[in-house]
């Protein structure tokens, strides 16, 4: 399935993270998100955003180095990739990739091209992209959760 997608303009790093704070109540259940964009295009803020709408009080940082940031919330698995510096995809088979994408988790994968063809469908994909001062936001949904929470997005705009 794949929908026609819908953009957010983001004026800054705070609305970024708002809109992570709204997507936070709509994944609440699991689902999986992919994150594109440049380095330093908001991926880590909006993630930051969805944590901290889920939750989380403290610091969150890309796991650069460690492929992968676990979160044990109320309720809630989350799983915060960063695939940018993976040498090989075969290298996710080593660390056990599909333990953890079960259905009540909420997986988001930073750089989600690195992994293609060990990752599953993801119901979200967010393309963030530097527009003036601030962020543009593009939702393309690929799961019928997806399209849910995309349309629940448009009507609360």
């Amino acid at each position: 399935m794949s929908v026609a997608g819908v953009s957010f303009q983001l004026t800054d790093s705070a609305a970024t993270v708002a809109l992570g704070g709204r997507l936070a109540k709509k994944l609440c259940s699991g689902g999986v998100v992919f994150l594109q964009g440049t380095l330093g295009a908001g991926k880590t803020t909006l993630t930051r955003g969805i944590l901290h709408g889920l939750g989380h009080t403290g610091a969150v940082k890309s796991p650069t180095y460690t492929l992968v940031e676990p979160y044990e919330l109320a309720g809630i698995r989350v799983f915060h990739f960063d695939l940018y510096r993976l040498g090989d995809p075969e290298e996710l088979e080593y660390m056990g990739i599909r333990d953890y994408f079960l259905e009540q988790n909420l997986c988001i994968v930073e750089w989600p091209s690195r992994g293609v063809g060990l990752l599953p469908d993801p119901d979200l994909s967010i393309e963030l992209a530097v527009s003036g001062t601030g962020r543009l936001a593009r939702l393309q949904s690929s799961t019928l959760r997806g399209e849910s929470i995309m349309q629940s997005l448009i009507a609360q705009a």
